[in-house]
């Protein structure tokens, strides 16, 4: 039994030097670099919904799928990152492969003070999304061109961001500029969130300047310009156990470019909400909210095939900029990506109900009722837009594979009808699923 034991313990200490060397060249491997893709096919079946023109004859119901794959590189050493993701989107069956782009490519430098800087195209998302977010979920997402300046530590963060966006490489005059990945010309925001220690708080403060063009190019009574719109506001984060209670608030102020007359117009618009997420098991939950965007004054609401508008020079309709939408209005989002009526915002009211669970390993579902309703007084009519019931379920296989589906009932009002003038607005029938596959190819150190 001695023997055995001095036997045991020359071996150790034979091999201590040789985990010593080899901790040393662990050590000395200060770079890492790791590729891996993103897969994503996203299908949808959509019964009902808008026609593009009024006059247009259209199938009541249509099919297809989309693809989006993603090469994403990540390289980092000591105080550097770099990151890069080159993305591909498009239906199945279209020819060609023009929505082939850089989706983020951006250099990171950090200082051992919290101090850091980040330049290049980057994904941006803040608080819960709803001002700047990825929006993931309309496949091709976010991103911004823009510098990125801050400090994080004991709870502080702050962020300074800037971006300025061109068309061409003009030597001699800025560009008229509508397009491109984000459609400002000109972006400034500061973002501060402090954490409180041992308390379980979060806040945030959310302060954009976001410059537009106005104006029509070559036109001397109605030169180009750029205006500019603010966005301040705060979020507030509170999670005791078993429950997160959430909150925001933003005014929006400056000027708004309308669209058909090319002009600018003063804006003078808000937005509040209140979520409360209760979660009494791992297993189930249940949420609860409200969300009021405030809307134009007045809308005019002519009946089919008439016409009447109405020029505001005080646009009151609340616009969530650059948030995953999506995520808050019901998973249809009727009301931020189609526009309304002649263009104007009535506003809109938003109260929900849902729970969610989780019955076997792996699996999650969720159903999410939400009533629907404007907030402009209109003439006639009723405010209540209508009834969404959202369905959603996923499956996760492995770590990098899983499935998830959803289904969507809009039950409209006759104010539906009118305001986004198609019967087929009143009643919609949508489903949809995304297969994600996001396997990691490889990752080395050198």
């Amino acid at each position: 039994m001695k023997q055995r034991l001095i036997r045991s313990c020359l071996v150790v200490a034979l091999q201590l030097p040789l985990i010593s060397v080899q901790a040393q060249t662990d050590s000395a491997k200060v770079n890492t670099l790791s590729f891996g893709l993103n897969f994503m096919t996203h299908g949808e079946i959509v019964r009902g919904g808008l026609p593009v023109d009024k006059d247009e004859e259209m199938e009541d119901k249509s099919n297809f799928l989309l693809g989006r794959t993603r090469l994403i590189v990540d390289y980092a050493r000591p105080y550097l990152q770099a990151h890069a993701v080159i993305q591909n989107k498009s239906v199945w069956g279209t020819s060609g492969n023009q929505a082939l782009n850089l989706y983020e490519g951006w250099v990171k430098m950090t200082a051992k003070n919290g101090l850091f800087a980040q330049v290049g195209r980057i994904a941006l998302s803040y608080d819960d999304e709803r001002i700047i977010g990825t929006n993931d979920f309309a496949m091709a997402a976010l991103s911004h061109d823009v510098l990125r300046v801050g400090y994080e530590g004991y709870g502080h963060q702050v962020h300074a961001i800037l971006g300025y966006n061109q068309n061409a490489e003009n030597v001699y005059k800025s560009t008229f500029y509508t397009g491109g990945s984000q459609a400002y010309k000109t972006m400034q925001t500061v973002w501060y969130h402090y954490d409180v220690p041992k308390f379980p708080l979060g806040a945030s403060l959310l302060f954009m300047n976001v410059g537009l063009q106005s104006g029509e190019p070559g036109k001397v009574d109605n030169s180009p310009s750029t205006v500019y719109q603010q966005m301040y506001g705060g979020y507030v984060n509170y999670h005791p156990k078993f429950m997160t209670l959430e909150g925001a608030y933003y005014r929006q102020g400056g000027k708004f470019v309308d669209p058909l007359m090319k002009s600018a117009g003063k804006i003078e618009a808000w937005m509040a909400s209140a979520k409360a997420t209760i979660t009494p098991s791992d297993n189930y939950g249940f949420t609860l909210g409200y969300d009021y965007l405030s809307g134009d004054d007045y809308v005019a609401v002519p009946k089919p095939g008439e016409i009447g508008t109405v020029r505001h020079d005080v646009a009151k309709g609340f616009t969530p900029l650059y948030g995953s939408r999506a995520k808050f209005y019901g998973i249809m989002d009727y009301f931020y990506e189609e526009a309304y009526i002649n263009g104007f915002t009535p506003g809109l009211q938003n109260a929900f109900i849902g729970a969610f669970g989780r019955p076997v390993a792996n699996f999650d579902c969720s159903a999410t009722y939400h009533y629907l309703a404007v907030t402009t007084g209109l003439t006639n009519l009723d405010r209540t837009l209508g009834h969404s019931i959202d369905l959603q379920a996923s499956y996760r296989f492995t770590k990098d594979i899983s499935l998830t589906a959803g289904y969507t009932m809009m039950f409209g009002t006759e104010t539906m009808d009118r305001l986004k003038q198609g019967n087929s607005s009143k009643t919609a029938r949508w489903g949809w699923f995304s297969l994600v596959i996001s396997p990691s190819l490889f990752t080395t150190k050198f």
